[in-house]
């Protein structure tokens, strides 16, 4: 019928897509088979092709915390959308962006006082990075321009956000010469839960001690490495890195792009450091389910001190504190907050934990690790993407695995039923 043919992506479309269109981390030389996509509702996504209807397990990409097609967000855009889309952000300013950096300044770190509204968690990392350098030209030690990190992260395909991804691994090799050269330090050994020994440390310790004063700022994932690995490190590594920038003077960026908004199980993932005595950053940066995946928003978050230090700051982006995006934002992140979230994260954990553990004894798998709504399987060998995809779509779910990983971060909405389903197909195809 006449709804059938709405919802359905054309052959012929499709063939124009896989000849004309990029898609991320693919070529169009051989491109990765790609899936039509009809419509998505709570945690499922109709596909075009039969409408079959696959649950999904990446939140797209982590950000679509509170599922798809969300009534309260929904009202939330529809009501901006009746005052205006967007305007400049430049001599203007609107409800949305004050209501939305008020909410902010109020669930994060004390210290921060100041937020850039930027249109994506790789431009908030890019403003984070001016801000640092910027601030120590002001402090009258433009020595300070070097940036440390860690290997295995990732923070963003922008170009500087590229620099400080792992140099290896992180998918930007091709750019090494043409990049500013960045200090990286060894991966943090002592996982998440087991016990820390200082020595994990030395790495880092041993660039901050050499170079001391020519440091602008570290820039670190906190606790969950992301993209660069999918690895979880121990709180106290984050309390001593926050040590060591307080012994060399330089400032601490934390990219909370990917673990914000209770990810890990807690509301930020630097708060499981709390208990070893805190790592607030001096700077920090926002994304992904900011806006419950439903528009593209970045900030970035500075203290007074970082701020008044930085004074101008040339950045600009047109759609900077877009309204749509900001009021869905603020809707996005009190759902969350009205919401029993922790313990809703600590059902998603036990449930990741029971359908995943049982895969750690297979020979082809190398680790099976849980923190809060993420779930990984790291394999011995890379994975067969396309195939491994397929054989996933074909048990009912949506899973995208990259390097010898198959991992998953559902919507917090999923159902046990569902998480059982999701579990399951990946059981299934590992073991086979």
């Amino acid at each position: 019928g006449a709804l059938e043919s709405l919802d359905m992506i054309s052959a012929e479309d499709l063939a124009f897509d896989r000849h004309h269109i990029w898609h991320p981390y693919t070529s169009l030389s051989a491109p990765l088979p790609v899936y039509g996509v009809a419509s998505a509702k709570g945690c499922e996504i109709t596909l075009s092709d039969g409408g079959q209807v696959v649950i999904d397990g990446m939140a797209s990409w982590w950000a679509c915390i509170h599922g798809y097609n969300h009534p309260t967000l929904n009202a939330a855009i529809v009501q901006q959308l009746s005052q205006m889309s967007h305007v400049m952000f430049g001599g203007l300013t609107h409800q949305s962006a004050i209501d939305l950096s008020k909410l902010l300044l109020e669930i994060t770190p004390e210290r921060l006082d100041n937020v850039f509204l930027s249109d994506s968690g790789s431009i908030a990392v890019e403003v984070a990075l001016k801000m640092a350098l910027q601030y120590w030209i002001g402090q009258g030690e433009p020595q300070r321009d070097r940036v440390v990190t860690i290997r295995g992260g990732y923070h963003g395909d922008t170009y500087h956000a590229m620099s400080v991804c792992d140099p290896v691994g992180g998918m930007h090799g091709l750019f090494a010469t043409s990049l500013p050269k960045y200090e990286f330090a060894d991966i943090p050994q002592v996982a998440f839960g087991q016990s820390w020994d200082d020595r994990d440390l030395d790495s880092l310790r041993g660039i901050l001690g050499t170079l001391g004063h020519q440091v602008a700022a570290v820039i670190l994932e906190p606790i969950v490495q992301g993209a660069g690995g999918m690895r979880f490190y121990h709180p106290m590594f984050l309390r001593r890195v926050r040590e060591w920038c307080d012994q060399v003077g330089c400032l601490l960026i934390l990219d909370e792009i990917a673990t914000g908004f209770g990810r890990s199980g807690r509301l930020f993932a630097h708060e499981w450091a709390d208990e070893y005595g805190g790592a607030q950053p001096d700077i920090m940066c926002l994304g992904k389910g900011l806006t419950g995946g439903y528009l593209t928003l970045g900030a970035t978050l500075a203290t007074a001190e970082v701020a008044q230090g930085v004074g101008l700051l040339m950045h600009g982006p047109t759609f900077m504190a877009n309204p749509l995006a900001c009021s869905v934002a603020v809707a996005s992140v009190r759902l969350l907050l009205e919401s029993d979230w922790r313990s809703n994260i600590l059902r998603i954990e036990s449930k990741l934990r029971s359908g995943l553990m049982p895969l750690a004894t297979m020979p082809t798998v190398k680790d099976v690790r849980v923190l809060g709504a993420i779930g990984v399987v790291e394999l011995c060998e890379p994975v067969d993407v396309a195939t491994v995809q397929k054989a996933l779509i074909d048990r009912g779910v949506w899973v995208r695995p990259f390097r010898n990983l198959i991992y998953v971060m559902p919507p917090y909405v999923i159902s046990d039923r569902q998480l059982e389903t999701l579990t399951q197909a990946i059981s299934d195809v590992v073991r086979n």
